[in-house]
């Protein structure tokens, strides 16, 4: 993608503008906030199917995410296959299983209490997508030659916010998931040594008796989350 060779400075027109006036900005922040408040992290799915069409377009919000000097350090692997969902299930349990029985230590643990959590995760099967997010730790020109990625966490970070953003705006909900560590999952997909598995998101349409736990709607205020400096 990046030539070594013939990187320069080349400036452009801002390419798009809203300029929307003080009431329109209003409006448009209200609602947003408005949507995102009914996201949710759903562990019950449904296995109604989702298109793949959807799924490329939120990987392609995902993709418009800033990241440190434009080097966009990551790399998303959707799954809808049976056998290979079937497969993270287990793979993923064995970590959790290690993970519950003592590897977390009590604090952990105790703080997951309200949320009800354990080391079954059949939402990995059952859910019609897993979405796999790597970090890419280094690059390549398109020489061969190999070059460093900057401020990777904080890169991928945004853009797994920008993916989980876009799946909620789609209708979909989606459930983060990071049993530690997740290498089997470089070898599982066929991804290299550069990249690290940073999470999965299993993602489709909520069960018809879809809970969610209570503690997930208590949220900070604002003047918890906000100092405004004057």
């Amino acid at each position: 993608m990046f030539s070594r060779l013939h990187a320069e400075y080349k400036a452009i027109d801002l390419p798009d503008r809203a300029n929307f006036s003080p009431q329109q900005m209003q409006t448009a922040s209200d609602q947003f906030l408005d949507q995102m408040r009914r996201r949710h992290s759903v562990r019950d799915f449904s296995n109604r199917a989702v298109s793949r069409e959807v799924i490329e377009n939120c990987v392609r919000v995902a993709g418009t995410a800033p990241s440190g000097a434009n080097h966009q350090p990551w790399h998303f692997v959707a799954i809808s296959d049976p056998d290979f969902k079937r497969e993270i299930r287990l793979a993923s349990e064995l970590e959790e299983r290690r993970f519950y029985s003592g590897g977390a230590g009590d604090e952990w643990l105790k703080a997951l209490e309200p949320i009800g959590t354990n080391d079954q995760k059949p939402h990995l099967e059952i859910a019609p997508w897993l979405i796999v997010v790597f970090a890419q730790r280094w690059g390549h020109y398109d020489d061969g030659t190999r070059f460093k990625n900057y401020y990777v966490p904080e890169s991928v970070g945004i853009a797994t916010g920008f993916l989980l953003a876009a799946l909620h705006h789609a209708g979909l909900v989606a459930l983060t998931h990071t049993p530690n560590p997740m290498k089997f999952l470089n070898k599982m997909l066929d991804r290299p040594e550069s990249e690290k598995p940073a999470m999965i998101i299993a993602t489709g349409h909520p069960a018809d008796d879809a809970k969610v736990p209570a503690v997930a709607k208590m949220k900070k205020p604002l003047d918890e989350i906000l100092t405004v400096a004057s």
